[in-house]
């Protein structure tokens, strides 16, 4: 007879197995709540946010945090050098990084997953084709070659996001692919192809839902990668542009002020930190509570 008091979760719900694994791992929880925070902060910019982003206030220039001395309780943060609520654009700017992750993952995850099914499905010198081109892809360093796409695009925020969508793209297809391969040769799709179903069906009905979990973890971490990549290139004056409340674009206002005016760059730096962190100890809970192998572990 089994022990009631035994925790390990018996026939339940995959929902609820699902939340059981991904709960064990007390990072995941935390990356969780701090995820939901700048999610809500997002949301809620104009309703939290004590000033508008792009204000600026000519006798406030360089205020310390509120509780240094000099500082202002209407700037807890302080202000940039041109007197802008540093508080504020970093609510705000959780609005772009937030953006910018969803767009890139949509983007890669689409386009990617459809051509690794290609590539893993038909195989042959179409599986050959599509993997040395994202060889090539890999084979450059990724922020040097979204470094040029942007070049070639042009400076702006929406370039930058095609060419860091580019950039993971070969990771998904890479990954889907393999999954694919290792799928199509299963007593249930071959089934279901005696069955008569149609080349279609058995990629995206058939064998796509049976690759998802390690897509899901790999779309958290390229979520987490986006945003640094963006940052990255708004720091290096190719992403978002001034006068943008993006976290990238302010580290890049604040480098000249490091020394005299430390609260510039810490406060955009440590957001950058503390979300990129937060998604990636969700993408290991979600590896941890999607791994079959983990999981009997």
């Amino acid at each position: 007879m089994t022990d009631a008091t035994d925790i390990t979760p018996k026939r339940q719900s995959g929902l609820a197995e699902f939340w059981y694994y991904f709960t064990r791992s007390k990072g995941a929880v935390i990356g969780l709540l701090v995820f939901a925070l700048v999610v809500l902060m997002a949301i809620l910019a104009p309703l939290i946010s004590p000033h508008l982003p792009n204000v600026q206030n000519q006798s406030m220039i360089l205020l310390p945090p509120a509780w240094m001395n000099g500082g202002n309780s209407s700037f807890l943060l302080g202000t940039d050098a041109v007197g802008r609520d540093i508080l504020s654009r970093l609510i705000y700017g959780s609005r772009y990084s937030l953006f910018i992750g969803i767009v890139v993952v949509s983007i890669a995850v689409v386009s990617g997953v459809l051509v690794g099914l290609i590539a893993g499905y038909l195989g042959g010198w179409v599986d050959s084709a599509i993997m040395r081109v994202m060889d090539v892809i890999l084979a450059f360093p990724s922020l040097l070659l979204a470094l040029v796409l942007v070049a070639i695009l042009g400076p702006g925020l929406t370039n930058a996001m095609i060419a860091i969508a580019l950039v993971d793209l070969p990771h998904f297809v890479r990954l889907t692919r393999a999954a694919v391969m290792t799928e199509k040769n299963k007593d249930y799709v071959v089934g279901s192809r005696v069955a008569g179903a149609g080349w279609l069906r058995l990629m995206f009905i058939t064998i796509l839902p049976n690759c998802l979990a390690p897509l899901i973890v790999q779309a958290t971490l390229a979520f987490s990668s986006a945003i640094l990549d963006a940052a990255a290139l708004g720091f290096l004056g190719m992403g978002a542009q001034p006068p943008t409340p993006e976290w990238g674009t302010m580290l890049a206002e604040a480098r000249e002020f490091i020394q005299r005016a430390w609260w510039v760059v810490t406060f955009p730096g440590l957001a950058i930190l503390i979300t990129v962190l937060a998604i990636n100890l969700m993408g290991d809970g979600l590896r941890d509570a999607l791994d079959p192998k983990l999981k009997r572990s």
